[in-house]
């Protein structure tokens, strides 16, 4: 077997089996992979906390009572499944007692749900113990600080498995609403004429959060908007919006297309961004007193290529922001004339595309108002989702790492290109502007968008639009 096939994984190894992510995300996503898809392979935790199997497998009972859905018999076959090796990631022995938890598996996937600091021991670790020769990793983000530590990862990841075997998981990309953006672009051919710089005036994104750092200040601090949700979660969404028709019948063509239009998009210059910080982050717990990290970003983006070359492409992210909801707002043209010669002002025809908190996909459009005159009125055609049951994010990415299906996971070209987007501000740094907790962020934002409609701001519930 070469790892990159698409054998299915006949183990799973979790490092970090102890930590915060295991017991929200990991534990209840495995379950659910046993009870609604037959998963039935050797699960193999590591971690280094002075534990035996059964504490491991009472943590894992915890973790299902406390964020996933507990069901007696299903527990019961999840957890004969569990295996545990405790040991330092430092120490040989850890990975000769993995190779026999292993229990003879030759195709294991092994999940670093750690602190990257840890990946190149790890990884080597794995190595040396032969448990990497035909296995697949999958890695959590950051990938990185800026390019260069995304560089030196990618050579550390790679000096043990091929490409076709690294899993960049992060779970924004396997959330439901985000793989909507794709199948409504390409499901419906509808699209595909206007979707393009001849149509499209300008496309927001925009991701808001009503509250602020919820007591995570010290990782906060050290990682900043544009790390945190810029440079990965909103450029996927920038991707899935502007890349072309991927070929399904062709293995990785769906990363293949994010990537290339990501390595089209501009670098950022100084005077296409603008930073936030909301008063009273530096008293935020963990934050440095006289923190310059920002809790805001506003950015305009261009991406050159012929599709959309000269459309500008606006995003912003910021927390303490008056409502939580992310959105994507498609501005189109407007008629090259006025036929019934109205001054019309603000958003005009446009596609709203809603991915949180709820799911709403609304065309917007001129009507005529009731009456003798040719006067019109803005409406939106709203299309609503709600669901109760969709696939969490770690279910359904830990299912396709374990096909070996890439599709939801980034690629080392799309990381690296999407940091060389962000690298010239981030080492350089830009002028930090303060703003006010419930407002849309620092006035300065607005010279962005001050040639075209401005911002348009999500509102609280898409009921209410």
């Amino acid at each position: 077997m070469s790892n990159g096939d698409h054998q299915t994984s006949d183990a799973l190894v979790f490092f970090g089996a102890t930590g915060d992510l295991a017991f929200k995300q990991i534990f209840p996503a495995l379950l659910a992979l046993v009870e609604r898809h037959g998963l039935n392979i050797p699960i193999v935790g590591v971690a280094k906390a002075g534990w035996n199997l059964e504490q491991f497998q009472q943590r894992a009972l915890d973790s299902i009572k406390a964020h996933g859905s507990f069901d007696e018999a299903t527990f019961k076959n999840f957890a004969q499944l569990l295996r545990y090796v405790d040991g330092d990631y430092r120490d040989p022995q850890t990975f000769a007692d993995l190779r026999t938890a292993l229990s003879g598996a030759k195709r294991p996937l092994h999940y670093l749900a750690i602190p990257p600091s840890f990946f190149a021991t790890v990884v080597e670790g794995l190595s040396k113990a032969e448990c990497a020769l035909t296995a697949r990793v999958v890695v959590e983000k950051p990938f990185g600080r800026d390019l260069n530590s995304a560089l030196e990862l990618n050579a550390i990841l790679e000096k043990s498995f091929p490409e076709s075997a690294i899993f960049r998981i992060d779970h924004f990309l396997g959330k439901e609403p985000v793989q909507n953006i794709l199948y409504t672009r390409f499901a419906n051919f509808f699209f595909e004429p206007v979707w393009n710089r001849t149509h499209v005036e300008s496309i927001q994104i925009t991701m808001a959060e009503d509250f602020g750092v919820k007591g995570r200040g010290a990782f906060y601090d050290s990682a900043g908007c544009i790390r945190d949700v810029v440079q990965n979660h909103l450029l996927q969404i920038l991707a899935c919006l502007t890349m072309d028709p991927p070929r399904m019948q062709v293995p990785d063509s769906i990363r293949d297309e994010k990537s290339r239009v990501l390595k089209a998009v501009r670098p950022l210059a100084h005077e296409d961004i603008v930073r936030g910080q909301f008063h009273g982050y530096r008293e935020e717990p963990g934050v440095h007193p006289e923190s310059d990290v920002e809790t805001y970003a506003a950015l305009r983006l261009f991406i050159d290529t012929w599709r959309w070359a000269d459309v500008p492409f606006f995003i912003r992210a910021g927390k303490c922001l008056p409502v939580t909801a992310t959105e994507v707002i498609v501005d189109f043209k407007r008629p090259p004339r006025e036929t019934f010669g109205e001054k019309v002002t603000g958003l005009g025809d446009h596609l709203r595309l809603r991915l949180s908190p709820d799911v709403l996909i609304a065309l917007g459009m001129r009507v005529k108002q009731p009456g003798e005159h040719m006067a019109g009125e803005p409406v939106e055609l709203i299309a609503t989702h709600q669901t109760g049951s969709e696939m969490a994010p770690y279910e359904r990415l830990l299912g396709d790492a374990l096909k070996g299906d890439q599709s939801l996971f980034a690629s080392e070209e799309a990381v690296e290109a999407q940091w060389r987007i962000v690298d010239p501000v981030l080492s350089e740094g830009t002028a930090l502007h303060g703003y006010q907790p419930g407002t849309w962020g620092p006035a300065e934002a607005d010279r962005l968008t001050a040639e075209y409609e401005g911002w348009i701001d999500p509102k609280a519930s898409s009921a209410k639009m």
